[in-house]
């Protein structure tokens, strides 16, 4: 991973290069992070483990309309939309400077005019929330950080899941404590989710993308549904 000068004092950028182990494909993209407190203004290694998911996945995901919550650096949705999604990124009213790095991210990839920026708040059902257009993918990188937020995340998730018939989740994690689930949760919100092995898109390895993320760090690769859809990993 590579480290290009700084726009500001306080902006540096990265970039990723997701590679094809089968064919000679590639796809490089450059992330703005900002050295801020806020934890959403880096690139963890969950956001490198949910891109090359996508990258892997790049052939379904052409034309389809994906929206990434608590999107912070925006490294999955940045490469959703270079595969060519549909994307819209989203983070909440409270992290004005996140949003502000979304539209950065897009900038500095090409997609300023592509990709959507929305204020949305976990836990709340808003008039932006119900404004969405039809979604196909949901995404979400490292949502399940705080155990305090896990049920608002699945409420968003829930009433977006509800809304578009067929629709999926797809999400990574990092796992911090054997204490911490989501089983309840999912029973709560009558959502369910199938685990899918890293192995299986060629994220089981301690550099993706030219990276030293996500190194010996446990990510965990989900997609939720509704109880009564289908789940293809």
């Amino acid at each position: 991973m590579e480290h290009r000068g700084a726009e500001t004092p306080t902006t540096a950028y990265k970039v990723f290069t997701f590679k094809d182990q089968k064919s000679p494909a590639s796809l490089s993209v450059s992330i703005p992070e900002v050295l801020d407190p806020h934890y959403g203004m880096y690139v963890w290694p969950c956001a490198v483990v949910l891109a090359q998911y996508l990258w892997t996945h790049r052939e379904e995901l052409r034309g389809k309309a994906v929206l990434e919550l608590g999107a912070g650096v925006s490294l999955p949705g940045v490469v959703a939309a270079r595969c060519g999604a549909k994307v819209i990124l989203s983070d909440g009213a409270s992290a004005p400077l996140c949003l502000e790095n979304c539209r950065r991210s897009c900038e500095a990839n090409g997609l300023l005019r592509a990709v959507g920026v929305v204020s949305l708040t976990w836990g709340e059902v808003s008039p932006e929330l119900l404004l969405l257009p039809p979604l196909d993918v949901i995404l979400g990188s490292d949502v399940f950080y705080e155990p305090r937020d896990f049920e608002d995340v699945l409420l968003t998730a829930s009433v977006l899941l509800r809304r578009n018939r067929g629709a999926q989740f797809w999400t990574t994690y990092q796992e911090r404590s054997a204490d911490w689930s989501i089983e309840a949760l999912l029973h709560r919100w009558k959502l369910k989710c199938v685990d899918v092995p890293l192995g299986a898109f060629d994220a089981d390895e301690a550099e993706l993308a030219g990276s030293t993320l996500p190194g010996n760090h446990s990510v965990v690769m989900m997609i939720i549904t509704m109880e009564t859809e289908d789940v293809v990993p």
